[in-house]
């Protein structure tokens, strides 16, 4: 087994470790996870764009087009619609517990369809670093145990300028063991998709 497949093996076995105590997340917990992600994106817009021109540097140097650089650029409008993206998340109604169907069977049994967080996501992508916030959100609102997102390395100064959004931007109501909803791994995506690097 390479390297690379242990590295994602081993990032879908902390997510299944992780399952039971994300679930168990109250609609007011989440939508402060959310509200402290968006928070804290804003508070580290600086050093978000000082590792983005590090990276567009480097995506000069190697000869990316004008679209891919654009695709990969952050700047202060582009930083703020990714911290309001999560905040526009967090005023959702939470999935979660919802009841989507119910019956009763002739023995008197009532069966309920009911929304559940949905399990462990793996996320592979390049050059669009708002993905990483994007995903982030959208698995902390449906409480999804944990995910993973394998970030192109043609951004990873970025992509590594972001723990914060999961790491650090913990509200009161976590506590300081709980796992965070999204981990990040810089890896070549050659194998996991046709064309990338």
């Amino acid at each position: 087994m390479s390297a690379i497949e242990e590295s994602i093996l081993q990032m879908g076995r902390q997510a299944r470790a992780a399952a039971y105590r994300l679930a168990q997340l109250s609609s007011d917990e989440k939508n402060a996870i959310l509200r402290a992600m968006a928070s804290s994106i804003r508070a580290n817009a600086a050093a978000l764009m000082q590792a983005n021109d590090k990276d567009l540097a480097a995506g000069v140097e190697k000869g990316l087009s004008a679209a891919m650089l654009d695709r990969l650029r952050l700047d202060e409008a582009r930083i703020e619609a990714m911290a309001a993206g999560i905040d526009q998340v967090a005023t959702l109604p939470d999935p979660v517990g919802q009841v989507m169907d119910a019956w009763e069977r002739p023995n008197g049994i009532r069966i309920e369809q009911v929304r559940v967080p949905i399990g462990t996501i793996g996320i592979i992508y390049e050059s669009r670093p708002n993905v990483t916030a994007d995903a982030a959100a959208l698995v902390s609102r449906q409480a999804t145990p944990r995910s993973f997102a394998v970030a192109a390395r043609r951004f990873i100064r970025t992509a590594r300028s972001l723990p914060p959004l999961p790491r650090q931007a913990r509200p009161s109501t976590r506590s300081n063991s709980s796992p965070s909803p999204i981990a990040k791994a810089s890896l070549p995506l050659r194998k996991w998709t046709s064309g990338s690097t």
